[in-house]
């Protein structure tokens, strides 16, 4: 079996390990705050900025430089109503034209206007019904 000293050896190792671990744990703990410390330090952190924050005044003269002011542009003149008279006049002197009529105009007889539309006549098939 184990003799009293590899005994003692062996508790002194686990004891040298245990306590290892332990102060590990505990230097990590004393660093590091956990999660939820650390949130309300930045929350708290947050809201005495936000509370000393002092948002500067708005003054009339801040906005120009940075914004032209607003003119309404001319209204345009309509193309119609400049010479409507002349127009109206041009209008009523035109020659008509008629579709069909060309070679009246150049004196020669008008052509006889053929219809387009021709309807074939159906042949009756006697077919018994």
């Amino acid at each position: 079996m184990l003799s009293p000293l590899s005994r003692a050896v062996s508790a002194r190792k686990a004891v040298a390990a245990v306590s290892r671990v332990a102060s590990r744990n505990a230097v990590r703990t004393f660093i590091a705050p956990t999660v939820s410390r650390r949130a309300d330090f930045v929350q708290e952190l947050y809201l005495k900025e936000l509370k000393a924050y002092k948002p500067t005044p708005i003054k009339e003269t801040d906005s120009v430089g940075q914004v032209s002011t607003f003119n309404a542009p001319k209204t345009p003149k309509s193309p119609e109503e400049a010479d409507l008279t002349s127009s109206l006049k041009e209008y009523e002197s035109m020659a008509v034209e008629v579709e069909g009529s060309e070679g009246a105009e150049a004196g020669q007889p008008a052509a006889a206007i053929e219809d387009w539309l021709v309807e074939e006549e159906e042949e009756e098939h006697a077919h018994g019904h």
